[in-house]
């Protein structure tokens, strides 16, 4: 684990430093440097969590090790050297892109220069240019009809991870001492992997005794005024449409989540909607007021690289990221993904909920 720790201060080194830590692929340590990623360089910014661990979204096997990396606060991926991608993916930076930052408001220290006597104090190569950087964001001679194949972070995370088991408890350590989850939250999210642990096993053996299960969470979250059971099951009958549902939503409008209940009546078994998971993480958002941030109308597809058009756009919503509470073998993964929202599990804030925005 890094000894950086979430809410330090670092700066990020110039592009000209950073080009010497990459090999001629534009790597360090099997981790691209995207173009994206340049805007950055020279900007003092807070450290939002510690990436010594994040999730597999492209083989799907659960939990990763990353090694010597944070997450910065607003640092997301724009898209512009990936064909305009709008996944917004928050990006990985290498702890040798940074300079610990003791005081945010002083000025920046002198940059050390490699030959004047002085040892730099980042990993040194020196094999690469912006042009190399930008030249691999495609896989050579990749283009077809499908357009070319991108390469970025999170269509070569598997490359610059290793598998990190859910029982490997130095994780939640790391977890701990990173910053990244204080004992509370640790202790909660432990109490809820056991419970639908529990859950999960009475659902296939016992299913009513899962449902009277499912009912004491939802009985006790309503108590404790917390999120109900969030692993339920959509009831639009196998083999009928989901419903669907127009708003021509725009970016900052300001709209209600509907209740959870209300959602998974527009959920198949598969807790999709129209081909949209509904995901758990979602769940401890319904019921809240929060503002459109984007329409997504394309992103990369991780697995391929290739660029996939939605049918229809899907909507991210300001300061909703996954948090990673309820996720199976990869909890309290720093990695803060967009979820994606229907226009039908959504509706326009009225005005009261909007003045309460307003004064919030």
């Amino acid at each position: 684990m890094t000894g950086i720790r979430a809410g330090d201060w670092v700066e990020v080194r110039s592009k000209e430093e950073i080009l010497k830590t990459l090999d001629k692929r534009g790597l360090l340590g099997g981790m691209p440097f995207m173009p994206e990623m340049f805007e950055f360089c020279g900007r003092r910014m807070r450290v939002e969590s510690s990436a010594h661990k994040t999730c597999d979204t492209v083989n799907w096997t659960g939990g990763r090790r990353v090694e010597d990396a944070v997450h910065l606060e607003d640092s997301r991926c724009g898209g512009k050297g990936h064909g305009g991608c709008e996944a917004g993916c928050l990006i990985f930076w290498k702890t040798a892109w940074l300079k610990p930052v003791a005081d945010p408001g002083a000025a920046p220290a002198p940059r050390p220069q490699n030959g004047d006597g002085h040892a730099a104090s980042w990993p040194v190569r020196g094999g690469c240019t912006e042009a190399d950087v930008k030249a691999a964001t495609e896989v050579p001679n990749s283009r077809d009809a499908d357009g070319p194949t991108y390469v970025c972070q999170a269509t070569t995370l598997p490359e610059f991870t290793t598998p990190l088991p859910w029982w490997d408890a130095r994780q939640y350590v790391d977890d701990y001492k990173s910053g990244n989850a204080g004992v509370g939250r640790l202790a909660v999210g432990f109490a809820y992997a056991l419970y639908s642990g529990v859950v999960r096993i009475a659902s296939r053996r016992q299913p009513a005794v899962a449902a009277v299960l499912v009912a004491a969470y939802d009985r006790l979250a309503a108590l404790r005024g917390g999120v109900p059971f969030p692993r339920k099951t959509g009831t639009v009958p196998a083999g009928q449409k989901t419903p669907h549902e127009k708003l021509d939503l725009r970016p900052g409008e300001l709209v209600r989540i509907k209740p959870y209940e209300e959602i998974l009546a527009t959920l198949n078994e598969d807790n999709k909607n129209r081909g949209l998971y509904f995901d758990a993480e979602h769940v401890p958002f319904c019921n809240g007021t929060y503002r459109v941030r984007s329409l997504i109308g394309k992103i990369v597809n991780e697995k391929t690289g290739k660029m996939m058009e939605f049918k229809s756009p899907s909507i991210v919503l300001d300061g909703v990221t996954c948090q990673s509470r309820y996720s199976n073998r990869r909890m309290f993964c720093p990695r803060a993904i967009y979820p994606y929202w229907r226009e039908i599990w959504l509706q326009r804030a009225g005005a009261d909920q909007a003045a309460a925005e307003s004064n919030r």
